[in-house]
């Protein structure tokens, strides 16, 4: 393990496990024929079952196995025979007083997520279970204590979920945020989720604890209400260093659910911690054991796509950039890796293309617009220096613009052609004859004194010059 993504203060390291709650793409609900839509006016997509009324049966939903078995098979996870379980509590959003889980006989176990630098985080199990309905607190600060009422929407109540639990492998805010982003990419990869941490779609909490190295592991917090990848981190710094102040005070750390309060940066008690035995699972007595057996297992697997990592690999190999680059992690976290590889396959270098469509392709999406013949034949006239990177950008720029055209064609409209040496080395001579200051500084090493130098070049010639050719004329001269 890197030292650069180690935590520590004070003699002390953190360890963090995260809980990732994520809904799955479906059109309807784990066990009712009700929506599952995100923004509907409130108490629209409820049924008897999402309200929990007496004598509601539930029905499983097939193809949020499906999307749950997706998941575990990315995740590296056995998949096996299930139970299902109610996890029994009462909040006013669960009206039925227990929520329909897995508990010892989860469907994915035992799988793994590698992030960067090689550190390999350890899954736990991904289990499938429902969501619970949505409170909204008014007045005061927006939670329950203080507030002047409570409404409550069952939209959400009985939305698939599939709960993915990891060993308490991290060691750091960066590991944690890394881990986040990598299982939200194959999670939107896979079709499983929008992974959406702004609607809702993907809900992180956090367990962590500190301890010396070597140590056991120390008494737990989890950490509630983290709802982006910045937070997540700010989170896990701020709790690991609360609970090395006071186990160095003297204190006892006490296992509790604490709050995230994104607007003064700490964490504060929200209850205390339940334990397994204090939710009084049992085995759903509407509900049958569930095997998906081999055939079903070994066709979902065939359907998986090229995960993120495998596709950073791939670019990689093909522009001699370092998988965790960031342009390659760039492109291919907007999707757009696919288009690179084609727009190489037809001879564009594979390197340029990377770098134009990781700075020009922002607002394309996963199918840009421009026909990948288009790109290649513009990188051509550049490696074959009929255009200056300037006019390439620029030509970039029209070809988003207008969705493609012919490169060598817009560039005859624009007047851009080639300069010939000895023209170039006129812009030279009077550069360094306008401004004889920077000339020296550069002759004596100064780095900076030569954009000057060029910047004068390029705007005398309208940017039709080379600035790659300007630099090797300057140290030429220079000797």
């Amino acid at each position: 393990m890197s030292d650069a993504t180690m935590w520590t203060h004070d003699g002390f390291e953190m360890v963090v496990g995260l809980e990732v709650h994520v809904e799955l793409a479906t059109e309807t609900k784990l066990f009712s024929g009700s929506p599952n839509r995100f923004g509907d006016d409130p108490n629209t997509n409820i049924d008897p079952v999402s309200l929990g009324l007496p004598g509601a049966l539930p029905v499983l939903n097939r193809h949020a196995v499906e999307l749950a078995m997706r998941i575990g098979l990315a995740l590296n996870c056995t998949v096996q025979s299930c139970t299902f379980a109610r996890k029994n509590y009462f909040y006013p959003d669960m009206p039925k007083a227990y929520q329909i889980s897995q508990y010892d006989r989860p469907l994915n176990v035992d799988g793994h997520l590698e992030i960067a630098d090689g550190i390999v985080i350890g899954i736990e199990r991904a289990h499938l279970e429902e969501d619970t309905g949505k409170s909204t607190h008014i007045g005061g600060s927006g939670r329950i204590h203080g507030s002047e009422g409570s409404l409550i929407d069952f939209n959400r109540a009985g939305v698939p979920l599939v709960e993915i639990v990891s060993r308490p492998d991290i060691r750091s805010p960066e590991q944690a945020r890394q881990y986040v982003n990598e299982l939200r990419g194959i999670l939107v990869e896979i079709g499983a989720s929008d992974a959406r941490m702004e609607e809702g779609s993907m809900r992180v909490d956090a367990n962590v604890s500190v301890r010396r190295p070597g140590e056991e592991f120390g008494t737990r917090c989890e950490i509630k209400n983290v709802n982006s990848v910045r937070s997540l981190g700010r989170a896990i710094d701020y709790e690991a260093r609360r609970q090395v102040a006071m186990i160095s005070d003297g204190e006892v750390i006490r296992q509790e659910t604490r709050h995230w309060d994104e607007g003064d940066g700490r964490t504060h008690t929200l209850r205390t911690k339940e334990d397994a035995d204090d939710y009084r699972y049992f085995p759903d007595p509407d509900l049958v054991p569930l095997d998906p057996g081999a055939d079903w297992i070994n066709a979902v697997r065939s359907q998986l796509p090229m995960l993120p990592a495998a596709r950073r690999v791939r670019l990689a190999e093909l522009t001699g950039q370092a998988a965790d680059s960031e342009a390659i992690a760039t492109v291919v976290e907007r999707r757009q890796d696919d288009y690179v590889v084609a727009v190489a396959e037809i001879g564009g270098a594979a390197d340029r293309v990377l770098i134009h469509v990781k700075e020009a392709f922002a607002e394309q999406g996963s199918e840009p617009t421009v026909p990948a013949a288009d790109l290649a034949a513009l990188v051509a006239m550049e490696v074959a220096g009929d255009l200056t990177s300037t006019q390439t950008k620029t030509l970039l720029g029209d070809l988003v613009e207008q969705g493609g055209g012919d490169p060598a064609a817009m560039a005859a409209a624009r007047g851009f052609e080639a300069m010939d040496t000895s023209e170039l080395d006129g812009y030279v001579d009077d550069a360094i004859a306008a401004d004889p200051d920077a000339w020296a500084k550069f002759c004596a090493g100064d780095g900076k004194a030569m954009g000057a130098l060029v910047g004068h070049v390029m705007k005398a010639s309208r940017g039709q010059a080379d600035g790659k050719a300007v630099t090797a004329m300057l140290n030429a001269r220079k000797g």
